[in-house]
């Protein structure tokens, strides 16, 4: 597989982040883009991700890692200490060009890594996304067809700026066939699926 290299920088302004591309002419599996990106500098307090292609490098805000910290919280009150989750951990996904790092991911009991020390996409059980400005169409668009497409049988984006929920459930065929919003303060019941939690989401914050 190849990939052609659109390296994407945020740029923050006004509490606006803008993404800016800039097309690079050479092809690059998506190991070797990750071997060059290691070797640059990336500044303090930023996520690398490969998304069709792309390289998207996005700051962590308070408000981000705060939502990330009570969906974890809620993990390991549910599975214990020992759960298998990770957070801004390189996986890779279905479709050209995919190397994600999730916000949250929830990997299956007894699940092992590959030959190349990463875990499989096969594996995960839930994902969870909180929205950043800049890259928010990447969350809904393709990063939610390649989440299906992984099979990956629950996959929740929180948005700080709406101030909602958005739960999606039951892949099939690249997409999944349920979709349910629930604002900030409302439960998100997910014990009937796989993921085994309900979210309070009284306490997250906003943007």
């Amino acid at each position: 597989m190849s990939i052609s290299l659109y390296r994407t920088e945020t740029i923050e302004t006004d509490g606006t982040e803008m993404a800016e591309p800039t097309e690079q002419r050479n092809e690059l599996t998506l190991d070797e883009l990750f071997r060059q990106l290691e070797r640059m500098h990336t500044p303090e307090g930023y996520k690398v991700e490969i998304v069709e292609g792309a390289v998207y490098m996005t700051p962590q805000r308070d408000v981000h890692w705060q939502t990330i910290r009570r969906i974890v919280r809620a993990l390991e009150d549910r599975f214990g200490m020992d759960v298998l989750v990770t957070s801004d951990v390189r996986i890779t996904f279905p479709g050209e060009g995919n190397g994600f790092a999730p916000d949250v991911a929830k990997i299956a009991d007894g699940a092992e890594k590959d030959e190349f020390g990463r875990w499989r996409h096969q594996d995960i059980e839930f994902i969870a996304e909180v929205i950043s400005k800049g890259t928010a169409h990447n969350d809904y668009g393709p990063k939610k067809k390649a989440y299906a497409l992984a099979e990956v049988p629950v996959y929740v984006i929180a948005d700080p700026y709406l101030g909602r929920c958005r739960v999606f459930t039951e892949p099939q065929d690249g997409d999944y066939k349920l979709d349910l919003t629930v604002v900030y303060g409302m439960p998100v019941d997910l014990t009937h699926t796989v993921a085994g939690i309900t979210l309070a989401t009284d306490d997250f914050p906003r943007d």
